[in-house]
């Protein structure tokens, strides 16, 4: 449960300031994922940190519950699958960027989860000691 409650807080508060910042700086994140698609090393380094993240939780934490834990190995799988993608298909990240940036709604659906995943998971990392 220790592992569990580290990794809730890392990724909590993770989560909290990068929902809040997507949420209020959309224009500027629009801009950074621009940029992002045109740096063929940058994309590289993010599926290799995507995957290597991924790893480390799947290796540290890869455990099914019925309770808020399996948020975390969820992520890890996540991590994984989306490193892979990025590693094994770069050419791919340009166009689902273009895709996304088309539709308003995705921004705004993917602030709003990731301030949620955020709040959830700093709540079992810092608040909630009486499943310990």
């Amino acid at each position: 449960m220790e592992t569990s409650i580290f990794i809730a807080r890392i990724f909590g508060l993770c989560y909290l300031v990068i929902g809040t910042a997507f949420a209020f700086n959309r224009k500027t994140f629009r801009r950074i994922m621009d940029d992002f698609c045109k740096n063929a090393a940058l994309v590289f380094l993010s599926g290799m940190f995507a995957l290597v993240i991924g790893i480390v939780i799947i290796l540290k934490h890869n455990i099914w519950t019925t309770d808020w834990t399996v948020i975390i190995t969820v992520i890890g799988w996540c991590g994984l699958v989306k490193g892979i993608w990025i590693i094994t298909f770069p050419e791919t990240v340009p166009r689902f960027m273009q895709a996304y940036q088309k539709n308003e709604n995705l921004s705004l659906i993917h602030s709003v989860a990731a301030l949620a995943l955020g709040v959830i998971l700093t709540y079992f990392g810092f608040f909630c000691r009486a499943i310990d």
